[in-house]
């Protein structure tokens, strides 16, 4: 597996875990949420300063980013989508 699956794996898995919607974590992450997605689907290649970013909004070290999934592990499904109803 190469190394942007890895990453885009952990990405989604650790986002989809703490219930983060890709605008959230690109709030935190201070990115744009087409970002998240774009990495996600592996159409783009994070730097070293935006893997920073993410990790801290993730409550991770970078390291987690890069540990390979268990064997026959699946690509995590996305959160249900649309919006949350109002209160």
């Amino acid at each position: 597996m190469r190394a942007q699956d890895i990453v885009a794996h952990n990405i989604r898995k650790l986002r989809v875990k703490q219930g983060l919607s890709q605008e959230a974590l690109a709030v935190d992450a201070e990115i744009d949420r087409t970002y998240v997605s774009r990495l996600e689907r592996k159409m783009e290649n994070p730097t070293v300063a935006v893997l920073e970013r993410l990790a801290a909004a993730l409550s991770v070290k970078i390291p987690e980013l890069f540990a390979p999934p268990r064997a026959g592990a699946k690509f995590p499904a996305p959160l249900k989508g649309g919006r949350k109803p109002k209160d």
